[in-house]
């Protein structure tokens, strides 16, 4: 048992070096694939392209082309030329188009069949994640698609491993964002429910509902009897997608969007924004790529990462702040809480 302060105390170190690090392999097998794959270099020597006609070159979803450019352009690799078209740095030019006299892609080539490279190169191809026809996707879930998280060992797993950044990461956005006045929160995919006890602790009046799989909240219950916060968060099994949402003064996407594609981001927020009692407010928690798609370069790795997990990708403020705009909220600017994360408040 805990003394039930852990989720309001900072951390007295920032781990998100850690983060970087852990993160910098998709750098590695990005840039491989796109030398001794996809000939993305030599492809743009010979012609400039736009990011749709790249995507058409390479025979790539959309999802899958900007998470690829997006790193490249991060790497110092790419930029943008007329029109919006992909060209090549001058770094690029010389050392990694096929045939150039400095060209070192046979170094990197070197690389091109490693187990990371080629399961980097068929998530690429397919646009879908990992272990999507075996044991499942892991982190995510929605009916009709099958799921790790449907199996109670590999839920508590995955979900355990997102705890850890999670608890360092809760107490700057209970510090972030100031809830007078809000009596109710909903916690959708609340996962171990840690963000929603960040903020019970730190608001006296509120309490949360958190929202998520069955086998997911196995583990928030967990969490709320070891913080002590049970008589105060609630936890409510259910599909975010296709679930009643209960009506709240606040509404919290923590580390959510990013699992899914535009579309079904589009649909999450106006269903939260549903939800919203008049005057309410959502709030999108979640690290930001910027508005541009050039980076920065860890965000952009973490959307490898995302990419190879999930149905989504990083995005950035200008894309959250498009979607809740159109879903009637007024929005707020980013604030920055922690490990590269923001959170981003919209009012009803």
């Amino acid at each position: 048992m805990t003394d039930g302060t852990l989720a309001i105390d900072r951390p007295t170190i920032d781990p998100t070096p850690i983060f970087e690090l852990y993160r910098g392999v998709y750098g590695s097998e990005l840039l491989t694939a796109a030398v001794a794959h996809f000939d993305v270099f030599g492809r743009l020597a010979r012609q400039p392209q736009t990011r749709q006609q790249l995507a058409t070159s390479l025979q790539l979803s959309e999802r899958a082309t900007s998470v690829l450019t997006t790193a490249l352009l991060a790497m110092g690799f790419l930029k943008h030329g007329s029109q919006q078209q992909l060209e090549l740095t001058e770094l690029a030019a010389e050392h990694l188009v096929p045939g150039a006299a400095f060209d070192v892609g046979s170094y990197i080539g070197l690389a091109a069949t490693s187990p990371g490279v080629l399961e980097m190169v068929e998530r690429l191809k397919t646009s879908r994640p990992a272990n999507h026809d075996t044991d499942g996707a892991a982190f995510i879930f929605r009916s009709g698609m099958k799921s790790a998280m449907d199996k109670s060992l590999l839920a508590q797993h995955f979900t355990l491993a997102l705890s850890g950044r999670a608890k360092n990461v809760a107490p700057y956005l209970a510090d972030a964002v100031s809830l007078d006045g809000c009596s109710t929160l909903l916690d959708v995919g609340g996962g171990t429910g840690i963000y929603s006890i960040g903020l019970l602790k730190k608001n006296p009046a509120l309490t949360a509902v958190v929202m998520d799989h069955p086998e997911v909240l196995k583990t928030a219950r967990q969490f709320a009897e070891e913080y002590e916060i049970g008589d105060r968060m609630s936890l409510l099994a259910g599909d975010m997608f296709t679930s009643e949402l209960p009506k709240s003064d606040v509404v919290l996407l923590s580390n959510i969007l990013h699992d899914w594609d535009v579309s079904e981001c589009q649909t999450l927020v106006q269903r939260c924004v549903d939800a919203l009692n008049p005057g309410g407010r959502l709030l999108i928690h979640d690290v930001l790529l910027n508005d541009e798609l050039t980076g920065p370069l860890p965000i952009a790795l973490y959307s490898a990462a995302l990419f190879t997990l999930t149905e989504g990708r990083a995005y950035s403020a200008a894309e959250y702040s498009s979607w809740m705009t159109e879903a009637g909220l007024s929005v707020s600017s980013p604030v920055p809480t922690l490990v590269h994360c923001h959170v981003i408040s919209g009012q009803k």
